[in-house]
Parts: C-alpha cells; sequence; structure tokens
C-alpha cells in the first residue's frame, strides 16, 4: 500500500474549508508527515491516519508548513509515545526546528531527532528510500521523493511445473535469481520463469517551488507528483515574484517529467472555493490532475505488468 492522505491543501494561511500544509504518507505499515502546519494534529484526527508517524520532512521553514509540529509532539507525549520519532529540515533548519521540540512547558516523552538535509540526501527504509531534492522558493527550500525498490520479475508458476521444477524451496530460489538443478540434471535458470524486474512506485512532494528543472529531474517516471499551484494563469507575474507555481506551470512539470498522475495542493484563499478554475488551466496541458481538497485519499497502486510469456520459453 501506498497512499497520501491530504491534511491541508491552503497556501500561507487556512481558510474554513481548507487548513494549511501537510500530507500524510503511508507505505505499508510506516506513516511520514511531509510538512506540518498549525492544526495538523486535529486533521490527522479528522480523517483518521492516527498518530504513528515514524518521521516528518519539513520542506522550508515559513511558518505555515512547520508550525504544526509544537502540538503535535505534545499530543504525542500525552498518548505515551515511546517509540523515536525523526524530524527533517533543509539546511540551516535545525535551530528552529530543536526550538519548537523545546516549546510548550513539557518535556517531550520520547526521543526527537533533527536533522538537515541536502539535495540528494535521504533516509532509507525496508523496499525504499526518502530523498530531497531542490526546489526554487524565496528561502532555502526542498521537495521530497518516495522511491520505491525494484520488485523482482513475475514468476510464471505454470511455466515451473512444466519444467519440471518441484514446488517449495526451488520456486524462491529462481525467484530470487538463482539456478535450479533438476533430480535429471537439468538447470532450470532464473530467466526461463522469472519476467524481468518491475519498477517499484515513485511518489513526488514539491512543498512551495516556482517552475524548476531540478522538479522535474525528481518527477521523472513519478506515478504521483504532488505539486503546489498557488495561484491561476491571470496571476503569474504574482506567483513569479513569490517562488510559487501556477496550475498551468504545474502542469507543464508533470507533462515534462512523463508522470502518471499530478495533484494540485497549497491553493490561494482565492481559489478555495473556486478550484475548478486551476484544474480547467492544468488539465488543457495534462488531462490526469485533480485538485486536492482537505481529506482527498489518493491511492498509488501498483502498476501491472505481464507473465514471462513466449520470450521465456512458453508455447
Amino acid at each position: 500500500m501506498l497512499r497520501a492522505t491530504f491534511l491541508g491543501t491552503a497556501s500561507a494561511r487556512p481558510t474554513v474549508r481548507r487548513n494549511v500544509s501537510a500530507i500524510a504518507v503511508q507505505r505499508e505499515a510506516d506513516l511520514f508527515l511531509f510538512d506540518c502546519g498549525e492544526g495538523t494534529q486535529r486533521q490527522m484526527m479528522r480523517f483518521g491516519v492516527g498518530f504513528a508517524v515514524r518521521a516528518i520532512f519539513v520542506t522550508h521553514m515559513h511558518a505555515d508548513h512547520y508550525l504544526g509540529i509544537t502540538g503535535l509532539l505534545r499530543t504525542m507525549t500525552l498518548q505515551d509515545r515511546q517509540e523515536p520519532l525523526a524530524i527533517w529540515g533543509p539546511p540551516g533548519s535545525g535551530t528552529t526546528l530543536g526550538t519548537l521540540v523545546e516549546l510548550g512547558g513539557d518535556r517531550v516523552g520520547f526521543p526527537v531527532h533533527i536533522g538537515e538535509l541536502g539535495p540528494g540526501e535521504g533516509e532509507r527504509f525496508d523496499g525504499y528510500t526518502i530523498r530531497a531534492f531542490q526546489t526554487r522558493h524565496t528561502s532555502t527550500s526542498l521537495g521530497f521523493c518516495l522511491d520505491e525498490d525494484e520488485r523482482l520479475g513475475r514468476f510464471d508458476v505454470q511455466r515451473a511445473r512444466e519444467l519440471g521444477v518441484p514446488e517449495g524451496p526451488s520456486f524462491g530460489l529462481l525467484h530470487r535469481g538463482e539456478p535450479v538443478e533438476l533430480p535429471g540434471g537439468r538447470i532450470v535458470q532464473p530467466e526461463e520463469v522469472v519476467g524481468s524486474p518491475r519498477p517499484g512506485r515513485k511518489l513526488v512532494y514539491t512543498g512551495d517551488t516556482g517552475p524548476a528543472r531540478s522538479v522535474v529531474e525528481a518527477a521523472r517516471g513519478a506515478d504521483l507528483l504532488i505539486h503546489e499551484a498557488t495561484f491561476g494563469d491571470e496571476e503569474k507575474e504574482r506567483a513569479r515574484k513569490t517562488g510559487h507555481a501556477t496550475a498551468e506551470e504545474a502542469a507543464q512539470a508533470a507533462e515534462r517529467a512523463g508522470a502518471l498522475e499530478l495533484v494540485l495542493t497549497h491553493l490561494s484563499a482565492r481559489y478555495s472555493e473556486t478550484p475548478e478554475r486551476l484544474q480547467e488551466q492544468a488539465r488543457a496541458v495534462f488531462r490526469r490532475c485533480r485538485v486536492a481538497h482537505d481529506g482527498l485519499v489518493v491511492q498509488v497502486p501498483l502498476r501491472a505488468e505481464s507473465l514471462p510469456g513466449k520470450a521465456l520459453g512458453g508455447e
């Protein structure tokens, strides 16, 4: 399972319908927050994502992206959390993030690791990596990419049986790339019953950014690109001055990157009630696009792959 739950989709300040930036990303049993604006903990309760967060990744040090951390840590302490929590931010963020941990008057009851990430750096987990990439904003800023490892090729059980491979450990050996010798002496090679390695999934979150080649490169082939779209085309000059992107520019990034799906977030308050305008502008460039709302859940499916066929000796 890989899914993103949008906890806050407004830019700069909350509106009646939209909280400020935060996205919960769940990959199997691991839960992460990408940004944690003011009020994020209440959104986590409202939309049922739970508090078992493994790490928080902060894109940049503007208040609407990190002010929710202090309250969230206090709630976790009241829930008697014992597991450690990592908080990662861009270069130069460590002091402010450390202050957030200390605020509130009560000691946080579990270990908190504060770290800084530069572009290309990240954290390794079981089967995937979360790494940072450079974005273009008015302060030092990052985006984050969750990139799964390549998966084993699909195992053709029927073909293995036809070749006389006994079920059990031999199947596992072949699937892991090791040849198997049959009782009669014949050697079955893995490529006879295992398809090509299959790509893992890729989820990319830009945080705040204007158009940037680094974003396109980071999002190359992404299954899901979550891109800010603070303004519409009519505010393109304002977007340029404030280090933000328009809906059209976000769509252009998705198109250039060859992403499979684009979700727009970080909307200016002027579009809070009329997000359709942004969606129309983006879809004129990239059809597989929608505008996020608070509570939206996006599932990222595995890409379908066929079983090994004639090229692997099938009839």
